[in-house]
């Protein structure tokens, strides 16, 4: 079986139109979503670029293999490549392909990892610095309209790129997998016209968690809006931005319908198994912030997750899957490679039947970066969040009543109770996950005994 993997970076769950949440047109996205499992409560276990892949590439949890956060930010461990399926796909005979930027590690390129093929966007960029000298980009952070025609934009060429690596392995007569992994709708949003102006600012409601006026919330909350100097902007200020966003995923749309038509021409469309997801979401406005780090609000930790497989039925599911522990998982299944106890997801599943093998909450961790390390570890339910944070105020949300995550509860004398059995909870899972930070027992009294601070300034 072939085994096609499509990332984007930074693409929120809730803006791809099958989901049918946010105005954003996404036809060949939908039209696989029909012919796919459709995971509706997927999470990504690291929301940050490169700990999300590592963890990708080898079926373990982020902070287990010490990738904590970006490794151009700061030093981590090298993934080791021998424990990683690609490797193993190369050695059964797979022909082997990836494309785009390879945010993996920091001396080793695809060719360690197994693929033999590989094509890098500093080729394009090369090309495109030749084409368009006098190119050039404003709006900072919050982007702009690019000065590249869409025929020749990122997404587009990396469209091509794949289509004719499809084309030659189809020819091969040899199994084959491809990662193509897109650097958009990440930030800063530059898209091409006509995807640029597609969408009417004036027409785009702000997000559940706009409006957090971070009363009862950790620091770092309201300091990242600082940090980012995105605090005193309005939804006005914000939203054309958001539109262009939306088009930028409108742009990827465009250019993931070029794969799957290239797909079908080859005549291995039904011999290949697909996944789509992403690394994390974007806040995107959402509590006033961008991009991501130091918070694990649903807006990052949630992701977009379809799985196409020949011959299974498709449906939608809200079982709790984690897209880069899980997806290592059943790519080994559809690729008869032999169990490895060291993986540490599940393989995601087809049929309502094995939804019930799912776990009833996730758990998603992060350790900060860019301002400072800000250690946090998060317990989802599909009621209720519970947010560690090793270092300052906890966080607990009422995901049913609101949705957008504004109201941090953790000091009602109400939820007392429940609070606690969340944080007993979340001890079992770091445990059996290997987190480091619940072996000491002056750690684990915060989580065992509720040994844990509460500032007098929390009021309700």
């Amino acid at each position: 079986m072939n085994i096609l993997l499509i990332n984007a970076d930074q693409l929120r769950h809730d803006s791809v139109g099958y989901r049918k949440l946010r105005p954003v047109k996404t036809p060949n996205l939908d039209a696989l979503a029909s012919e796919s499992v459709v995971f509706e409560s997927a999470f990504t276990p690291l929301p940050v670029c490169s700990p999300a892949r590592q963890a990708l590439l080898c079926g373990r949890r982020p902070d287990l293999i010490g990738a904590q956060w970006n490794y151009d930010f700061m030093p981590t461990p090298e993934l080791n490549p021998a424990i990683c399926w690609p490797k193993e796909l190369n050695e059964k005979g797979y022909n082997t392909g990836y494309i785009g930027r390879f945010h993996v590690s920091p001396t080793k390129t695809p060719t360690d990892f197994g693929y033999t093929d590989h094509i890098y966007l500093s080729e394009y960029r090369s090309m495109i610095a030749q084409k368009y000298p006098d190119a050039k980009y404003t709006g900072g952070w919050l982007g702009c309209e690019s000065p590249i025609p869409v025929e020749e934009s990122e997404s587009h060429w990396m469209a091509d790129r794949a289509s004719e690596m499809i084309k030659r392995y189809s020819q091969s007569g040899k199994p084959w997998h491809l990662w193509v992994d897109f650097e958009i709708p990440h930030l800063p949003c530059r898209p091409s016209y006509p995807y640029s102006r597609m969408y009417d600012p004036k027409d785009i409601k702000p997000w559940d968690g706009w409006g957090d006026t971070f009363k009862n919330k950790p620091y770092i909350h309201k300091q990242q809006t600082m940090s980012w100097d995105t605090d005193a902007l309005t939804w006005d200020d914000f939203a054309p931005m958001v539109a262009r966003y939306f088009g930028w995923i409108t742009q990827l749309d465009d250019a993931l319908g070029r794969i799957i038509k290239a797909l079908k021409n080859s005549g291995q469309y039904e011999d290949t198994v697909i996944f789509f997801t992403s690394d994390h979401g974007d806040m995107c406005a959402s509590h006033s912030m961008l991009d991501k780090h130091y918070v694990l609000y649903d807006d990052i930790i949630r992701v977009p997750l379809l799985m196409r497989v020949p011959g299974v039925s498709p449906r939608t599911t809200d079982a709790f899957v984690m897209n880069c522990i899980d997806i290592p998982k059943s790519i080994r299944k559809y690729a008869n490679l032999p169990e490895d106890s060291a993986y540490q997801g599940k393989a995601l599943p087809e049929t309502t039947e094995e939804d019930e093998l799912c776990d009833k909450d996730v758990l998603v961790t992060s350790n900060g970066q860019q301002f400072g390390l800000y250690t946090t570890r998060a317990l989802r339910t599909r009621t209720h969040k519970y947010v560690w944070n090793l270092t300052d105020v906890d966080e607990f949300y009422d995901l049913e009543n609101d949705p957008g995550e504004k109201n941090n509860l953790i000091g009602k004398e109400e939820l007392k109770e429940m609070i606690s059995s969340y944080r007993r909870r979340l001890f079992e899972r770091l445990k059996e996950t290997g987190d480091r930070f619940v072996r000491s027992e002056w750690i684990q009294r915060q989580l065992l005994e509720d040994r844990i601070y509460l500032p007098e300034s929390i009021s309700y």
